[in-house]
């Protein structure tokens, strides 16, 4: 009997091992990171609802309603983006906080490097954005919105994931009074009106996009904390809880997202010097909760998976920006021109958030591959695993 509790006791020990060595290894990054797993996730019955050329038609069309709308849901202005930055100047986008998304980075031997530049290609504008709005005398009320691309070379290249990111990225200043889950859920809301009469603009244009295979996003959307979606599905990583929520919410913003749960682990690592992970919202939630940022999710029926489509939050201050740094142990931005502004307060408080472009428009085009909707590089394993499974890839 004593030998059975043992072994009771050490099978309860690395079962609960695996679990946390799950849930580490969901941190690590997007992407399923295995081509044999992904030819079984590629539906094997796929015909896109539009053509080639239907498509073309569409996705312009489609980016235009939307950045129309997000710019007179926010009052935003379309403004110009870098495609690269000085490395000095720190805007660029790390993307997480444990180094393994690096930026492209080159040195450019201006005047025989006698005024040389090392420069880096963006991953993402998401700090560039909140020192632009000083840059185009931005106030309160007021913001941004770019039509950006991006560089990602640390991705897994597979059905949702490219080296190449498009993205509405926009800013939006605001005050002390707003930094508050109450703000961030109203403007989350205007955001996912936009989307939702994104779809229904495409459906106008191509009726044939209305499909009862693949049923329209809901036109409320739900909130969750990470917290609580972890007190739902404690045993799971953070990709199965997803999934799992979407079983129950086609759609749904999870806030807090990089503050460490009561597993010991964030719901995904998050960059430390942009959106506000550390802030205590437990007065507001009535739970032990933190953090002033989230991700829309939706449930993809064409690819029967989970689809994020935005990140977003409201944005460090002096003091939330040197907490995270130092729980991230990256106190050495602090030298960074970024950073200085923050901490001397010559950058606004602001809201932000980043919107796939083709991410949006491989959900309301009905598509199964991010390389219906962009062009990019994709390997030749892929490409041919695509052509296979009626799946037309950009080249």
């Amino acid at each position: 009997m004593l030998h059975e509790n043992k072994e009771n006791i050490m099978n309860k020990e690395n079962i609960m091992n695996t679990v946390l060595s799950n849930k580490k290894a969901d941190l690590a990054g997007p992407g399923i990171g295995d081509y044999n797993e992904l030819a079984k996730i590629l539906p094997s019955d796929y015909r896109s609802l539009l053509s080639e050329k239907e498509t073309q038609q569409a996705i312009f069309q489609v980016k235009r309603f939307i950045e129309d709308g997000l710019c007179r849901a926010l009052n935003l202005m379309m403004v110009e983006v870098p495609l690269i930055v000085d490395v000095e100047s720190g805007v660029n986008d790390m993307l997480d906080r444990d180094g393994s998304r690096t930026p492209i980075s080159f040195h450019i031997s201006n005047d025989r490097d006698k005024h040389p530049i090392d420069a880096q290609v963006v991953q993402a504008a998401t700090k560039w954005k909140r020192v632009a709005l000083k840059q185009f005398h931005c106030t309160k009320g007021e913001g941004i919105c770019t039509d950006m691309r991006a560089v990602r070379k640390d991705y897994f290249l597979d059905h949702d994931h490219s080296a190449y990111v498009d993205q509405w990225d926009w800013e939006r200043v605001i005050g002390p009074e707003h930094r508050n889950l109450a703000f961030l859920k109203t403007i989350v809301k205007e955001i996912w009106k936009v989307l939702v009469g994104a779809e229904h603009f495409a459906q106008e244009m191509f009726p044939q996009l209305r499909d009862e295979r693949y049923p329209n996003l809901p036109e409320e959307l739900p909130f969750l904390h990470a917290e609580e979606i972890l007190d739902m599905y404690p045993d799971l990583p953070r990709k199965q809880r997803e999934t799992q929520i979407l079983q129950k919410y086609p759609a749904v913003f999870i806030i807090g997202i990089g503050w460490p749960l009561k597993d010991g682990y964030p719901h995904e690592n998050r960059a430390a010097d942009y959106d506000d992970w550390v802030t205590d919202t437990g007065r507001e939630s009535g739970k032990p909760t933190h953090g002033l940022n989230g991700d829309i999710l939706v449930w993809n029926h064409v690819t029967k998976r989970r689809h994020e489509l935005t990140s977003m939050g409201i944005r460090v201050t002096a003091e939330t920006l040197q907490e995270q740094l130092k729980l991230a142990n990256q106190m050495d931005f602090m030298k960074l021109q970024y950073h200085q502004g923050i901490m001397n307060n010559r950058i606004p408080l602001s809201i932000g958030g980043g919107i796939g472009q083709s991410r949006t428009l491989m959900q309301l085009l009905r598509k199964a591959h991010l390389g219906e909707v962009s062009v990019t590089v994709w390997p030749k394993i892929l490409k041919e695993m695509c052509a296979q499974k009626n799946i037309f890839v950009l080249e």
